[in-house]
This record gives C-alpha cells, sequence and structure tokens, in this order.
C-alpha cells in the first residue's frame, strides 16, 4: 500500500496510499460532483436568460424548462455522488482495518506487547474512523471546490470584470488569513489525537487489572492520571477546534463583505448605465453562490488535517516488525541434524557442586529408533535487546520423543525465555534449536507451533464460549473428544452444571483461575501434540485438579514429548528429567532424587517450598 518513492508532499501521500486502491471509484465521485457542480454553475446564467425575457416579453417556457432540468439532474447526481464516495470511504476503513489487525497478528510478541493494548485499538478503530473523510470524501471536496470556486469566478468574469476584480480581491485576504491557521490546525488535532491514544492504552490496561484498582483503594489516583491523557486531548481538540471556528468566521466575514460591496459598487454601475440589472443579479448569485465552495474548502481542508494525522498514525503500524515468512525455496529439506553431543555441566558458582549422575544432553534421545529427539537446544544465547544482556546463555536442552522434561529454578533464571524461543516468540542470538531433527531456521513459524501445544501461566480465556475455546486449536474435533478432555481435566462437574452446556459464553470474571487453566490445557491435549508445553499448570488448582492433572500429563509423557516450566516443584518431582537454570544458564540435570543429593541450589528450592525430600509422591485417586 505505501509507496517507496519520495514525495514533495508526504502526508498527502501516506493519505493516497489509503485511497490509492480505490482511485476508479474515487474518479467517478469527482466526476459526479463536477456534473452537479456545473448544474449548479448554469442556475444564474438561466435566472439572467429569464429577466432578460421578462424586459423583451418572450416566453418564459425555455429558461423555465432548462431549469427545471438542470435542478432534477442536480439532485440525482448529488445523490450517486455521495452513496458513492460514502461506499468508498466504509471500504477503505475496512482496508485500513483489516490489514492493522492482520498486522497485529503477523508482528512479533516484543513489538506488540511493547506497546499499550489501548492504543493499537484506537488506531483501529477512531483513527480510521478520522481516516475516512480524508480519503475520499475531502479530496473529492477539495477538487470539487476548488472546480466549483474556479467556474463561478470565470463565470463572473464574463458577466462583469470590475466586479469579478472586487471579488479576487477579498478571496486573496481570506485565503491568506486561512492558509495561515491550517499549520496550527494540524498540530492541535495530531496531539490531541496522540493523548487519546495513550488513554485508551491506560484505559485497557487498568480495567484489565481493575480488581487490583480497587483492592488497593487506587481509584481515584488511576482516575487522575487517565483524567490528565482526557484533560490533555480536551485542550488541544478546543485548540483546534477555535482554530478551525476562527478560520470559518473569516472565511464567511470576508464573504459577506465581498457581497455588500459588490453590491454596492453594482448599483452605482447598474445607475451608471454601465451594466443591466439581469447581470448584477446574476453575479450577486454567483457571489452568494461562492459561499458554497469556500465553506467546502474550508470544511475540507480542516478534515484533511485530521485524516493526515491518523493515516501517519495508522501507516506507523507498519513499522511492527512481523515474523519471518517461509524459509528460501530449497532450505526445506535440509538433513536433518544430529542429536546433541554430550555437553559436560559445571556449577555456576564455587560453591555450587554440579550433580554426580547429570545426564548428558544426547542421553535422552529417542529411546533407541535412532530418530532425532523431540526437541533439541544447543548453544542458545538471546537477550531482549541488543544492548542488553543475555537472558538465557550458551543452553544445551534435549526433549526426547517420550518423557517428562521439567525446567525449574528461580526468578529470572530464564525459564520464561526458553518457553518464548521454543515457541519462536522470541529469536536466538547464538546457537540452534531444532524440531525432530529440523533446524528453526529451515522451518515457518507455522510449521514450528503446528506440532506444539501450549498452556501459558495466565491461561487467558479466548473471548467465545467454552466450545470455541477447546476448538481454538483443532476446529474439527467433536463433541466427544471435547468432553473427553473435559473429563481428563475434571472439567465435565462444571459443565454438567452450566445450562448450556458447551455453548455457555466466557469472559475472564465468569470463570476461576484454576478453571481457566484446565480450559487452557484441555484446550492443548483436545489432540494429542508432538510436544506438550505447560508454564506452571497448576499454580490456581486446588491439590485433587492437580492430583489429576499429574495422571494427565503422565498418561501424555508416555505417548508424546512434555516440558514443564514449574514454580510449584512439587509438580514436577516425578519428572523424568528436572533441569536447573541458574542467570540464564543450565546449572544442573537429573532426577529429583539425583538433584537433592548434588545440587546445592535445587536443595534450597525444595526446601523453601517444603517439599518432602523423599521420592515423589503418589497423587490421589479421588477425582
Amino acid at each position: 500500500m505505501s509507496d517507496p518513492r519520495p514525495s514533495r508532499f508526504p502526508r498527502l501521500a501516506i493519505l493516497w496510499g489509503f485511497a490509492r486502491p480505490h482511485k476508479a471509484a474515487l474518479a467517478g465521485g469527482l466526476a459526479l460532483a463536477i456534473a452537479g457542480s456545473a448544474a449548479g454553475l448554469a442556475s444564474p446564467l438561466i435566472t439572467k436568460w429569464i429577466l432578460d425575457s421578462l424586459a423583451t416579453s418572450e416566453s418564459l417556457l425555455a429558461p423555465v424548462l432548462v431549469l427545471s432540468a438542470l435542478t432534477l439532474a442536480g439532485a440525482v447526481t448529488w445523490y450517486f455522488q455521495w452513496t458513492l464516495l460514502g461506499t468508498v470511504g466504509e471500504r477503505i476503513v475496512l482496508d485500513a482495518r483489516r490489514s492493522m489487525v492482520g498486522r497485529y497478528l503477523r508482528a512479533r510478541i516484543a513489538a506488540i506487547t511493547g506497546r499499550p493494548a489501548g492504543e493499537l485499538v484506537t488506531r483501529v478503530t477512531s483513527d480510521t474512523v478520522l481516516l475516512r473523510e480524508a480519503a475520499s470524501s475531502s479530496v473529492i471536496g477539495l477538487v470539487n471546490g476548488s472546480v466549483m470556486l474556479v467556474g463561478s469566478l470565470v463565470l463572473m468574469g464574463v458577466l462583469d470584470l470590475v466586479l469579478l476584480g472586487t471579488t479576487v480581491l477579498a478571496l486573496a485576504i481570506v485565503t491568506a488569513l486561512f492558509l495561515g491557521l491550517m499549520p496550527a490546525i494540524a498540530r492541535a488535532q495530531e496531539r490531541a489525537q496522540e493523548h487519546v491514544g495513550r488513554l485508551g492504552g491506560t484505559l485497557e490496561g487498568t480495567l484489565r487489572a481493575i480488581r487490583t484498582v480497587k483492592a488497593s483503594r487506587a481509584e481515584t489516583r488511576i482516575g487522575a492520571r487517565i483524567g490528565t491523557d482526557a484533560d490533555e486531548a480536551a485542550a488541544h481538540s478546543i485548540r483546534a477546534v477555535r482554530r478551525e471556528a476562527l478560520a470559518w468566521t473569516i472565511a464567511f466575514t470576508g464573504l459577506q463583505v465581498a457581497i455588500i460591496t459588490i453590491l454596492g459598487l453594482g448599483a452605482w454601475r447598474v445607475s451608471d448605465g454601465a451594466m443591466e440589472v439581469s447581470t448584477l443579479i446574476a453575479f450577486l448569485l454567483y457571489a452568494f453562490g461562492l459561499m458554497g465552495p469556500i465553506m467546502e474548502l474550508t470544511q475540507n481542508v480542516t478534515s484533511l488535517q485530521a485524516g493526515f494525522a491518523a493515516a501517519a498514525r495508522i501507516r506507523e503500524t507498519e513499522r511492527l516488525e512481523p515474523e519471518e515468512g517461509d524459509p528460501a525455496p530449497g532450505a526445506r529439506q535440509a538433513p536433518a541434524i544430529a542429536p546433541a553431543a554430550a555437553v559436560p555441566v559445571g556449577p555456576a558458582t564455587p560453591a555450587a557442586a554440579a550433580p554426580a549422575a547429570v545426564a548428558p544432553a544426547a542421553a535422552m534421545s529417542a529411546a533407541g529408533d535412532g530418530a532425532p529427539p523431540m526437541l533439541e537446544l544447543r548453544g542458545v544465547t538471546a537477550a531482549y535487546g541488543p544492548e542488553l544482556d543475555p537472558a538465557v546463555d550458551g543452553v544445551d536442552l534435549v526433549v526426547p520423543r517420550r518423557g517428562h522434561v521439567a525446567i525449574v529454578g528461580p526468578s529470572g533464571a530464564g525459564k520464561t525465555t526458553l518457553m518464548s524461543l521454543i515457541l519462536r516468540f522470541l529469536e536466538p542470538q547464538a546457537g540452534e534449536i531444532a524440531l525432530s531433527g529440523r533446524p528453526y531456521a529451515r522451518l515457518t513459524h507455522a510449521e514450528v507451533r503446528e506440532r506444539i501445544a501450549y498452556v501459558e501461566q495466565e491461561s487467558p480465556v479466548v473471548p467465545g464460549t467454552i466450545r470455541e475455546n477447546l476448538l481454538f486449536t483443532h476446529p474439527d474435533a467433536t463433541d466427544a473428544e471435547l468432553r473427553a478432555v473435559l473429563e481428563e481435566v475434571q472439567l465435565d462437574g462444571l459443565l454438567a452444571d452450566l445450562p448450556d452446556g458447551l455453548d455457555t459464553q466466557l469472559s475472564a470474571t465468569s470463570v476461576s483461575g484454576g478453571q481457566r487453566q484446565r480450559i487452557a490445557l484441555a484446550r492443548a491435549i483436545l489432540r494429542t501434540p508432538a510436544l506438550l508445553l505447560l508454564d506452571e499448570a497448576t499454580a490456581q488448582v486446588d491439590a485433587l485438579t492437580e492430583s489429576a492433572i499429574h495422571r494427565c500429563l503422565r498418561a501424555r509423557a508416555r505417548d508424546g514429548a512434555v516440558l514443564t516450566i514449574a514454580h510449584r516443584l512439587s509438580t514436577v518431582v516425578d519428572a523424568d528429567q528436572i533441569v536447573v537454570l541458574e542467570a540464564g544458564r543450565v546449572r544442573a540435570r537429573g532426577t529429583h532424587d539425583e538433584l537433592l543429593a548434588d545440587d546445592a541450589l535445587y536443595r534450597d528450592l525444595v526446601e523453601a517450598l517444603r517439599i518432602s525430600a523423599t521420592a515423589a509422591p503418589q497423587p490421589s485417586t479421588s477425582a
């Protein structure tokens, strides 16, 4: 949609970028507008014809019929013109909204989460409304108003050059004053829209955390903070309104002064015999008619200022860095990489010894079948910015095709960063990640994610019903499959209590945190994924439900790969392998018993959470 060539009028070029796909319809709207204006321009001349016919006692039938036909033709023309331009405006808005929404969804996670969500929403909603008028009606209105103005002046010159000179002088003064106000109007509207975006971002975040706001008794403080942006938006909008009002007043007053001058000078010329009364009347009709194109030009120029600002804000979304597309042709058939070689794991600090029974990275490859592991990280380093320290540094990790691998460690150890790398929300600065032996560099984002199911810690509810939430990943699943996974995560009882069953509408407040997590888990295990990723899937559930989820995960680990981030170590003490992270590095790995015996940090984590130092507890059989 954008034009790479530089433009002498960059703001207009941005706006034209949105209008260009509809240039044929816009040209039709312009042609209709000019036709309607032509009918209007002919009316004063027909009026003069009628007056001259009266003076010479000629028949009035012909001029009256012509005037009636012009009036009817003008009405039909304007109807179709307004309909056409209104339709074009809505299509421009639709295209811009679809483009922005698609860009948001294709953008990298960091590009989206680095901006307030409310501000991004504002660009899709209110900014596109301002764009609509500017990209369709305003441009056509400017051209049509200019045609009307020039046409009126030409015909006024045909009638009387002296009065024309008076009119042009008045218009020149009005135009100079009007153009002097335009930059200030544009700046005020841009600032107003900027503060509206900030207001939307702050309000959206506040509504998300409304419970915390109320519990903290912060309603007044946060209201004042939002009110500051509202006040600033209103102040700049009022400033723009005042300047617009001044511009309109100058235009209207200037035209009125011109008409008074024309009337006085014209009356003098009629009394002097220099012009006929019918000519003066026709000239005055054109002078009064100038009010239309001048007001149209004034209104459309001010509308364009808001449209320019909106178009620029919408175009800024193109700077959101997108996720990469498909790899280059030929790259997809690259041979699978070999399993990682054994990597010795040393202590992170002199005081912390590595466990004696550390499993080498390659030791957990597929169970003797020669196939590559499900997931492999080799020497992976990543940071959230070029100037920031690595969040993970030189990490080696192997997740076999079957089994349960858990990642533990203190806050800031890099656990969530590993999840972001595996899901390609973040790209490594060094090292390599492979899925079933195929490097990520030779896979698209979709190819990676279609084999991975993910349960995030917050487990957000997707807007819609329970059914729509469960079908989010696999829309072709049957009701029997849905009910089976709900029973597996112990949500079948909830479903039985709801009058609409699977078609019950969900919101973030209609279910508890534990129920949200179980809905998210059910969505993830609806179709057995090649790799199941869980970010503390039992953080908000009771002990009985945690026991059921444990059984679910063990069953999945027998048939596929399960990788969990654990903050509550009780959920992973029976994992096949536990990887301990510290300061972005793999500090140790092994089973629960091995790490208890050999790693001080793991013992500290276990002791802090008061987990039994014996073997993993058996889950309860109670549902």
